[in-house]
């Protein structure tokens, strides 16, 4: 299922196998998505909100999610410490832009744990985004 806000997911185009195997949905992700993934796909979405929000997106997925289905947050982490990385100035930038934020691997932890997930593993990816996996608790 590809869901994004109606006007958003309307646009999307779907062709060759995806245009049978993808099932396009809008709706509201603080409020609920579809129910019954084996998995679940945050791209670029997280870095966009406060950890308040993030926790109410995080929660939604949750409350959609069976036990041990996985989630796949594809973002930046931080690496703490002071340590010079690219993130570091992009988090400035959503800060200032949307009030969001780039966050360490301690903090995704956090989020992943209040919301009832449990950090799987941070894949790097040899670009600026890393995929975070959880799994349902």
């Amino acid at each position: 299922v590809l869901f994004d806000r109606p006007a958003t997911v309307a646009g999307h185009l779907l062709d060759g196998p995806a245009r049978r195997a993808v099932a396009r949905q809008g709706g509201d992700f603080f409020e609920a998505v579809p129910p019954g993934g084996d998995f679940y796909l945050l791209k670029h979405i997280l870095h966009d909100w406060s950890d308040e929000d993030a926790l109410r997106i995080l929660g939604s997925v949750r409350r959609a999610a069976a036990a041990g289905a996985r989630l796949l947050v594809v973002d930046a982490v931080l690496p703490g410490g002071g340590v010079p990385h690219p993130a570091v100035e992009l988090d400035i930038v959503m800060l200032m832009a949307v009030e969001g934020r780039e966050r360490t691997a301690a903090e995704f932890e956090g989020l992943l744990s209040r919301a009832g997930f449990r950090l799987h593993r941070i894949l790097p990816t040899g670009a600026l985004p890393s995929v975070i996996e959880a799994v349902a608790v």
